[in-house]
């Protein structure tokens, strides 16, 4: 009885103490989780309609917050969306059109432009934002715009581990430069750095940026997970690869244990999750002449082009309180809209920084079919990588894709096609499609012009003998 007469006090004490504590935490600005997959494509997950994939995590995050089936990597390739994440601009505008540093073509029929080798350290980044609002900020894997003088902690994070190499500890290297075993295993380690830092600021806002470099080949992954797969009956249709579908469980496991952390620490409740890719997922390893990785279907094509394959990825967004659960947004929306998004979740004032190309997500999360009335979303990608340079525009249901090589264009709409299957401007296209081509060209280019985009130039030492050589080699 005296037993129970304690609980019974101690319980009544506890409620009353729990609202006041309650608001001091909704009181506290919200916390930011951002989670950067490398490589990922829009349908590796189960939410996304993958059949051999195992992602219940994710997938438990969308069913608490909101699955976005419309939105794009800013580029085609990794370092691109990783500037726009950072600046707020695109890609064209940055001049970072490509991975650092570039392919090399040198007899391609064209000569593209120069990328530029870092982020320019004047970009005011999310973090440097955020500081203004009080946030401590931390960054940890893959930063892919710069050397080690142009990291991110020369850009606002207080805190950094950057990420090279492989997925195992013998592979891969740090900066700042720590003693890792052999066998670690890169998302474990980088999951274990980010719980730390979330740990270690929990009494004050936090900036968390967790960039994975899964699922990236090498393809690497633990030994009792392949085997999983290996034995797993596999579907009669796409590409099921037992070492790549490890790779996506691993970082499904990530998300486990960070929400697992969020909700000890009691956090989850206060934080905003963000969780997507850099770009769409890889087809092949290794120049085409690997390991089948993944496919992108029902989208078209691959990584390093401007089909959908290769700039339509996973978005999803965890936020208690400010986002319904189990919603679902198709308003078309693209990386660069991260900036000024998390400046407004963190209520910073306004200050002179660089222009930003993006707008805030803010309206969509408590209202998914709010329309952005933006004018379009632009794509400059003038190198040679899965597919030849080109540009691309999307307005509403429709993609226009201006390939500079020979000025072709396919126009597509992807509500009626999503696959990209019919190009609307081959053999005896109708006059409206004709007429809407012309129309979406011509704001494409406008847009070039005020970004001030590079464009590519006829190459003087093209030689298709030559280019096709190597190109056979780069397929063997």
């Amino acid at each position: 009885m005296r037993f129970s007469h304690i609980l019974l006090q101690t319980c009544f004490v506890l409620s009353l103490l729990a609202p006041s504590t309650f608001a001091v935490e909704k009181s506290q600005p919200p916390n930011i989780l951002f989670i950067l997959i490398d490589d990922m494509g829009w349908a590796d997950l189960e939410c996304y309609g993958s059949q051999f994939h195992e992602t219940p995590h994710i997938d438990q995050l969308a069913a608490e917050g909101m699955r976005f089936t419309d939105f794009y990597a800013a580029g085609a390739v990794c370092s691109p969306t990783r500037a726009a994440i950072q600046s707020g601009q695109n890609q064209a505008r940055l001049g970072i059109t490509d991975f650092i540093p570039g392919h090399r073509r040198p007899f391609a029929p064209l000569l593209v432009p120069e990328v530029s080798d870092h982020l320019p350290t004047e970009i005011v980044t999310p973090a440097e934002a955020l500081k203004r609002s009080g946030y401590t900020t931390g960054y940890f894997g893959k930063w892919h715009l710069g050397n080690a003088q142009q990291g991110p902690d020369k850009q606002g994070y207080d805190v950094s581990v950057v990420t090279n190499g492989g997925h195992f500890g013998d592979k891969f290297r740090t900066i700042p430069e720590m003693d890792i075993p052999d066998e670690t295993y890169l998302a474990d380690f980088l999951t274990d750095q980010t719980i730390g830092f979330m740990k270690d600021n929990q009494k004050r806002p936090f900036f968390a940026f967790l960039s994975h470099f899964a699922v990236h080949i090498p393809l690497h992954a633990k030994e009792e997970l392949i085997k999983k797969y290996q034995d797993k009956p596999k579907p009669e249709e796409g590409v099921n690869n037992p070492i790549y579908a490890a790779m996506v469980e691993h970082v499904d496991h990530s998300i486990k244990r960070l929400m697992q952390s969020l909700d000890e620490l009691g956090l989850a409740e206060n934080t905003l999750v963000i969780f997507t890719s850099d770009n769409g997922g890889l087809y092949q390893s290794a120049s085409r002449k690997g390991d089948i990785v993944c496919s992108n279907a029902p989208l078209r094509d691959e990584k390093g082009t401007l089909y959908e394959g290769g700039i339509r990825v996973p978005l999803i967004v965890r936020w208690p309180g400010k986002i319904r659960a189990g919603t679902t947004c198709d308003e078309p929306t693209i990386s660069t809209d991260f900036w000024s998004t998390l400046a407004e979740v963190a209520k910073v004032d306004k200050f002179s920084h660089q222009e930003i190309d993006g707008v805030s997500l803010l309206p969509l999360f408590s209202a998914p079919q709010t329309s952005l009335n933006r004018e379009a979303i632009y794509f400059h990608f003038p190198h040679y990588h899965h597919d030849r340079p080109a540009g691309a525009i999307r307005q509403g249901d429709w993609k226009l894709i201006e390939f500079f090589e020979d000025g072709r264009l396919e126009l597509y709409n992807l509500k009626a096609d999503l696959s990209e299957e019919k190009n609307l401007l081959a053999s005896n296209p109708l006059k409206d499609n004709q007429r809407r081509a012309t129309a979406m060209q011509r704001e494409l280019a406008a847009w070039r012009e005020r970004a001030n985009a590079k464009m590519p130039t006829p190459n003087p030492e093209h030689d298709p003998k030559r280019e096709l050589e190597i190109i056979r080699k780069r397929k063997r």
